[in-house]
């Protein structure tokens, strides 16, 4: 099942999440995650109507997940998941502008699964932690590299308001154990991974992050990034994909 959250209209501030079948979105009273039910109202939508389909409480990154990433930044892959976070005034909505800021000289593309909580987590063992899980989406956790390596953590270089594209629906029955992700700028492809290559799987990052902070429903886990993570600059194209998700398609400006 695929959940976005969309505008009432192309031109119009409200908004509805809804659930998307074909051409069709069958509206819900609230998010699904907070006991949101149908409505009975259907309509039909654009990729125009698409906003961003979370709004979390928290952003929690996680660090060096593939073993290639870790190398390709001079890196050893971690012992026990490296957790970082992004503030939600960083997300963006599909179709938008990755804006570049002007304290950094390079910001660069990290293509990721996005996993969103169902239910509030807390303590949660690993065999019991995808239960806890509403769905998935595709992510961008554009980092300042430049800034990631001045100030060696992560706060500055990751939380840059639009460095967290979100979208551009959240589906509900993906399988994460071998899900495809991609990054791709101008139409070549940057990055080509699996999920299947993560160092600590989707389960066990959920388990692991509810041990140190409460997940609330809503939250997003970005699980890291394939190896091939590069610079982006003013016009590029990007598209993020997650197979079994969809596409994730933004622009870079300065």
């Amino acid at each position: 099942m695929r959940i976005a959250l969309l505008r009432s209209s192309a031109s119009s501030n409200g908004e509805r999440f809804a659930r998307l079948e074909g051409p069709r979105a069958f509206s819900f009273d609230r998010a699904p995650w907070h006991g949101g039910r149908e409505t009975g109202e259907s309509s039909t939508w654009t990729e125009a109507h698409l906003l961003c389909p979370v709004a979390p409480t928290k952003i929690v990154g996680i660090g060096r997940n593939y073993a290639a990433h870790a190398k390709e930044l001079g890196n050893e892959p971690p012992a026990e998941p490296l957790l970082f976070l992004k503030p939600p005034s960083a997300l963006l909505e599909p179709g938008g502008l990755v804006r570049l800021p002007k304290e950094s000289a390079r910001v660069e593309h990290e293509a990721e699964l996005a996993v969103v909580l169902g239910r509030r987590a807390r303590n949660v063992a690993t065999a019991d932690a995808l239960g806890c899980v509403f769905g998935y989406s595709c992510a961008c956790d554009v980092t300042a590299r430049d800034l990631q390596r001045k100030d060696v953590q992560f706060t500055r270089a990751k939380g840059f308001d639009t460095f967290c594209p979100v979208g551009p629906w959240i589906e509900t029955e993906l399988d994460p154990r071998a899900a495809p992700v991609m990054c791709r700028v101008n139409g070549q492809t940057r990055q080509s991974g699996t999920t299947s290559q993560m160092i600590f799987d989707v389960p066990a990052l959920v388990s692991y992050v509810s041990r140190v902070m409460t997940l609330e429903p809503g939250d997003v886990i970005l699980t890291g990034t394939p190896e091939g993570v590069g610079p982006l600059a003013s016009g590029d194209t990007i598209e993020v994909e997650v197979g079994g998700v969809g596409v994730l398609r933004l622009r870079a400006e300065s």
